[in-house]
């Protein structure tokens, strides 16, 4: 069984027009329309690409969108990529066969994910295993929890606390001089006064930060006394600082803050829309990521396909979903035991 062929150039293109096509689903807005018009200007493989895309997975609102934006291309691509059974394919028949619809008000339906919008008040907020849900804080900020979550909130006169206990969390922070906002997770400690950034605790050591907007200092704290007297303060100026476009693995070897382009960005936070977006992960590690939005487990049996790239959107929880695009684009057979498991080997 092969592995992906690295096409950089023209898996880029799909990539991009993967990610388009998604956010015309949910509707564009006026400076999203300027940067999609700008980005199918910027090469002429752009536009033939994204309608064949559109096309392929059968995306007819999608199409009618992108015909009111612009022109059709009036002749197909040049080219056909001979990857087609893998980046392409990935993106392309993994959607098709699993039938992915972006519309917002379905989600809950489709995905059993449950976001719900409420006021918040110091306490406790979580989510159980597929779930999401949003936040509106007092202050203003937005709070969107991920799937298995558990966020303890409290707000005093100097400070704005969460203490995530497990999970993942993405919060868009009102803008507050007097008061900074303080995530702590495991022991480190990302503080921030008015920006926008995810939190995900990754196991016991390690803790992912995105930042998408703005800038936060992270510290570590060794010992933890009282957590409130600890970010009733300011961190020193000399804490790590993330800046928007940057992320990085607090608690990693080598704890580096590293660029995020567009792309992974949208890729990283793509659960918020209820789907998880794959560019060429190895299945083993996609399973992982998986797991998290599902009571199955996957057993793989067969170490000949631990490796297969994974490409694709894929509907967070949608088992049978995901099966049958495994089975269809990389002919990697399913055998159910029980309700709760799954073996996956090649065919």
């Amino acid at each position: 069984m092969s592995n992906i062929i690295e096409f950089p150039n023209r898996e880029q293109i799909y990539d991009q027009a993967s990610l388009w096509i998604a956010r015309i689903d949910r509707e564009l807005t006026a400076t999203e329309q300027q940067e999609l018009a700008q980005w199918l200007a910027a090469n002429e493989q752009h536009r033939a690409v994204l309608f064949e895309m559109a096309e392929l997975w059968d995306k007819m609102d999608s199409l009618a969108r992108l015909a009111d934006l612009f022109q059709a291309p009036t002749q197909q691509p040049s080219y056909k990529p001979r990857f087609y059974g893998a980046v392409a394919a990935s993106f392309v028949l993994v959607a098709m066969v699993i039938g992915w619809n972006l519309n917002p008000q379905l989600h809950s339906q489709l995905l059993s994910i449950s976001p719900f919008q409420q006021q918040s008040i110091d306490g406790v907020y979580e989510t159980a295993v597929g779930e999401h849900s949003s936040v509106n804080l007092p202050d203003g900020s937005q709070l969107v929890l991920n799937t298995n979550s558990r966020v303890t909130v409290k707000y005093t006169d100097e400070h704005r606390l969460f203490l995530l206990e497990r999970g993942e969390l993405n919060i868009e922070v009102a803008h507050d001089k007097n008061r900074p906002l303080s995530v702590v997770a495991g022991n480190k400690v990302v503080q921030a006064v008015g920006t926008a950034f995810n939190v995900r605790i990754r196991n016991d050591n390690e803790v992912a930060l995105l930042v998408t907007d703005g800038k936060v200092l992270v510290a570590k704290q060794e010992t933890q006394p009282a957590i409130e007297k600890i970010v009733a303060k300011r961190l020193p100026t000399n804490a790590m600082a993330v800046a928007k476009g940057e992320k990085v693995v607090l608690g990693s070897a080598q704890e580096t803050i590293a660029k995020a382009d567009d792309n992974d960005i949208a890729a990283q936070l793509s659960w918020r829309q209820g789907n998880l977006v794959f560019r060429g992960e190895t299945l083993e590690d996609a399973l992982v990521e998986i797991n998290r939005y599902t009571a199955v487990q996957f057993e793989v049996t067969d170490d000949s396909i631990k490796q297969e790239r994974i490409a694709g959107l894929f509907k967070a929880g949608d088992v049978d979903g995901l099966l049958a695009a495994l089975e269809q684009n990389f002919n990697i057979h399913n055998e159910r035991v029980g309700n709760n498991k799954i073996r996956l080997r090649a065919k």
